[in-house]
């Protein structure tokens, strides 16, 4: 009789999928000595997106609320998503920064580190595996699953045996969309039994609504382990619910020997938690959506989408992104939708159809994939969308870390000069995100609220009269803009982004953050030169200089917030 063993995803990925990732510490501390008495295999509770969100949303340290965590859970291994050489970032990080990010996470608490690369390159994953080992944990290989020509069983096969052979103890198939069909599943698992020693887990998101068929596959396949989540924060593009796979394998030769009656306790307690933070459950991410099944789109990042055009004033545009994210995956060479390529392809996507040309505006990140820096695509990159966006230039055939200089020491000299650095962990936080981190970290993050404004809350003019409202609509908000009728021009606001048709305008083309601010007042320039970098969507998106001139009035200042249609600066 073969017991399956479960991964508890409440803590990490459940809230990141349904909650925009927005769960506080306080809210997981009251129930997890409960989580802790169930028997499961691990707690995920760190990693992903957690990172990112507790210092640019929660004004919260994720490293004192995983020491929080380990205080509380003595005898459940606690669990993180480590994406390779990027670790909880974006963009791939130095040796130097991966070994110590991985060191600390172990020293913090983390005892099962699951590893992937979004390509599948084994390269981006060596580092990380290897200290990772170093420390005794247990390091989960992991396979970002997708569909497409060039995704055979043979090729996940191939690198399964690559991560073996760096002595992983497990292996993950990430099915990150909810694509595994119940025949593949136990296609892929059986020959993976057959082909390695690994230990396989099952790790599926519930999009297309197939996952709980292709469990019970897995089982019969010969997986050992599945992730799920606590009912109240399972389904749409969040895991099976684990109490209906418990019950659903409950006396079978597959019996996970879990307390349905504990289960239902824990259950009760994050019934509560989504009601406090049922503002935020996007309906695109709690349903199951079998167009997934067409655009092979995430879940997640469909309510990202959702968000993205929201701030852009494009919500009409959705079929139309939706329709263009499998042509840009295709020429991009296939790559499995998951951070960071979900946010390249992704946000290539939106651009292409918010500028109304394919690849006329290109993020930073798009032109350093097709260069090579993110790793080997699955399959070729379209050679006419790769001449358009890098011109002649060739891609780098070498392992990308390998071009990167050490960096911790840069950071911690950095920081200790901007007096943001009281601990170790300070550090890697500002070495990982150094444009978000130092506000963070000098205190002056504001905690997000829970709750969507109650009223209408005008934003003024300068003539007085208010022009943007917060309208409740049956229990949705919505941002309106009022705008005067006749005028060519309206003055912009001084000490921010105003909005205004002056001629030399520099406007904003999205919602974001300007991360770099490249010209001053009264510098020369030419038209197309690269003025201010605007985060957006997580990606960097360079803003160019519409005419020759010279720099009149700059309304914007490093780490403001614009909006779409903002004036940045004028060019005389």
């Amino acid at each position: 009789m073969k017991k399956i063993k479960i991964i508890e995803t409440a803590f990490r990925d459940a809230h990141q999928s349904l909650l925009a990732t927005r769960m506080r510490t306080r809210d997981m501390l009251p129930i997890a000595e409960e989580l802790d008495k169930v028997g499961f295999f691990s707690l995920e509770a760190w990693g992903g997106a957690t990172f990112d969100t507790c210092i640019r949303y929660l004004n919260e340290d994720p490293w004192e609320r995983l020491v929080e965590l380990k205080d509380i859970v003595k005898k459940t291994p606690l669990q993180m998503l480590l994406r390779g050489q990027n670790l909880v970032g974006y963009k791939h990080y130095p040796d130097d920064v991966v070994r110590k990010f991985v060191e600390k996470s172990y020293e913090n608490g983390i005892d099962v580190f699951r590893i992937f690369d979004a390509l599948n390159d084994i390269r981006n994953m060596e580092m990380s595996i290897k200290v990772a080992k170093e420390q005794n944990a247990h390091v989960q290989g992991t396979i970002s699953y997708t569909i497409s020509p060039f995704h055979t069983i043979e090729k996940y096969v191939e690198f399964a045996k690559e991560l073996e052979n760096l002595e992983c103890d497990s292996l993950t198939i990430k099915d990150m969309a909810g694509l595994i069909s119940p025949h593949d599943t136990y296609e892929l698992i059986t020959t993976l039994k057959e082909e390695t020693d690994l230990m396989i887990n099952l790790h599926c998101h519930c999009t297309s609504g197939m996952s709980p068929i292709s469990y019970y596959a897995a089982c019969q396949a010969g997986v050992d382990l599945l992730d799920t989540a606590i009912s109240p924060l399972s389904w749409g593009a969040s895991q099976p619910p684990t109490e209906s796979i418990v019950a659903a394998l409950n006396n079978t030769p597959y019996d996970t020997g879990l307390d349905l009656k504990l289960l239902t306790h824990i259950k009760k307690y994050f019934e509560e938690i989504r009601k406090k933070y049922s503002s935020l459950i996007d309906p695109i991410a709690e349903k199951v959506d079998t167009d997934v099944l067409i655009y092979q789109i995430p879940g997640g990042m469909l309510s990202n989408f959702v968000s993205q055009l929201k701030q852009q004033n494009a919500l009409d545009k959705y079929e139309e992104v939706l329709e263009e994210v499998p042509k840009v995956r295709q020429e991009l060479g296939y790559p499995p939708l998951v951070t960071p390529t979900s946010q390249i392809v992704g946000i290539m996507a939106v651009m292409n159809v918010l500028s109304g040309e394919r690849y006329k505006n290109v993020s930073k990140e798009v032109k350093e994939y097709i260069k090579g820096y993110y790793g080997r695509p699955p399959a070729p990159i379209d050679k006419e969308i790769a001449k358009k966006v890098i011109g002649d230039e060739k891609p780098i055939t070498v392992r990308p870390a390998d071009l990167l200089e050490p960096e911790f020491e840069k950071y911690k000299e950095e920081g200790e000069k901007l007096g943001i650095i009281k601990k170790e962990e300070d550090i890697l936080t500002y070495a990982l995100y150094p444009s978000i981190a130092p506000k963070f970290l000098r205190g002056e993050v504001e905690e997000e609220s829970l709750k969507p404004p109650e009223k209408a809350i005008p934003q003024e003019e300068p003539s007085g009269l208010p022009t943007e409202y917060s309208v409740d609509v049956d229990g949705e908000i919505f941002d309106v803009k009022v705008l005067p009728v006749g005028y060519m021009e309206i003055e912009a606001k001084s000490n921010k982004a105003g909005n205004g048709s002056v001629i030399g305008s520099v406007i904003s083309t999205m919602q974001g953050m300007i991360l770099k601010l490249k010209v001053h007042k009264g510098d020369n320039i030419k038209g197309g030169d690269v003025v201010a970098v605007l985060e957006a969507m997580k990606m960097e998106n360079d803003i160019y200089a519409p005419q020759s001139g010279v720099v009149g009035d700059v309304f914007i200042e490093e780490g403001d917030t614009v909006n779409a249609g903002d004036t940045l600066m004028v060019i005389k």
